[in-house]
């Protein structure tokens, strides 16, 4: 999810579990619910940096465990904490940064959560990158109490609890029911998509993604032994889809180029990370063009660019350079 998001999760856990804590332990964790995110500055290195850097090992329960540690450490060396025990502070920060993997676990993207154990990739899909309905809930549970507040005060009456606490667990609550209802969605929405036929083909793989406009909007995509289908679902009522009418991009035909373009290293890497890897291939001065691109990114032209991998053969498949580069939107 998107750092403002990150970051008032972890304002309101704190205030929903340590109402009285001061503003550097405060300030920590939030820091803890957000630091995952700096792997975004990757893209600044270059492509092959943030295809190894971004929702990699920043987004791992090991370094979740260790940024958590490092964070109430340093803290407490420095003294900043002052009344609040390092026996508060590290389960505070250890839930703030886990809390930050279990959010971006519920994305359509994925992040490979059990680093440097295993190197697979894991994602629920049941949330869109940034989805305004859990935005508004964190910041209610954030600002209706201190509005509350200063009402409260204005009319004169006092209250010695901790202010918003009830607020931010209510915030937290509403937001796990929420995910865990996408969730259920999503499956609804994998069966219909799973229920079809798509001109003639069984599905291969298939997966439902979230839209951020409402929990009822979702995108499929299914691939088949010939191609590979976006569709749109509408899940609220008995709302039928056509596959006809999908958007479908028929797969390359097998030649020994795109055979010699998948066993290179750049493809290796690309494909690691690729949902739904999609190649073309081109005829060029010097023999075959070959793009790998993943096809969950091409429906929409979007603001942000994605990640390719290139791979130029000669006319004999040998393969003469390969790359990761930047895919810039169609739309510019």
């Amino acid at each position: 999810m998107d750092p403002v998001t990150h970051g008032l999760a972890s304002y309101a856990l704190t205030r929903a579990t340590f109402p009285r804590a001061g503003r550097a332990t405060l300030a920590g964790a939030v820091l803890a619910g957000t630091a995952a995110d700096l792997d975004r500055l990757s893209a600044y290195v270059g492509p092959s940096a943030f295809l190894a850097w971004h929702r990699t090992f920043t987004h791992s329960v090991a370094i979740a465990i260790l940024l958590a540690l490092l964070l109430a450490t340093t803290l407490v060396l420095i003294g900043k904490q002052k009344n609040d025990p390092i026996k508060t502070i590290l389960p505070l920060f250890l839930i703030a940064s886990l809390l930050h993997l279990a959010m971006d676990l519920s994305q359509n993207e994925t992040v490979q959560l059990l680093w440097p154990f295993r190197p697979q990739r894991y994602s629920l899909d049941c949330v869109a990158h940034l989805d305004l309905w859990i935005l508004l809930m964190f910041l209610a549970g954030t600002l209706l109490p201190l509005l509350l507040g200063l009402v409260t005060e204005e009319i004169g009456a006092k209250s010695k609890a901790p202010r918003g606490r009830v607020g931010a667990a209510l915030a937290l609550l509403a937001v796990g029911v929420y995910i865990a209802g996408r969730l259920v969605l999503r499956g609804n929405a994998v069966a219909r998509l799973d229920t079809r036929t798509y001109r003639g083909e069984l599905p291969r793989k298939l997966a439902a993604f979230a839209e951020p406009d409402t929990p009822f909007h979702w995108h499929g995509i299914v691939e088949t032994e010939r191609a590979l289908y976006h569709l749109d679902l509408h899940l609220m009522g008995a709302s039928a889809f056509n596959p006809d009418s999908s958007v479908v991009s028929y797969k390359p035909e097998a030649s020994p180029a795109l055979e010699a373009a998948r066993n290179t290293e750049a493809a290796r890497r690309f494909l690691e990370a690729a949902r739904f890897p999609k190649a073309s291939v081109e005829k060029s001065d010097t023999g075959f063009r070959i793009e790998l691109r993943d096809f969950l990114h091409q429906r929409d032209a979007r603001s942000e660019k994605q990640i390719i991998a290139v791979i130029e053969t000669d006319p004999n498949a040998r393969v003469l350079s390969q790359e990761l580069a930047w895919d810039l939107p169609i739309n510019k």
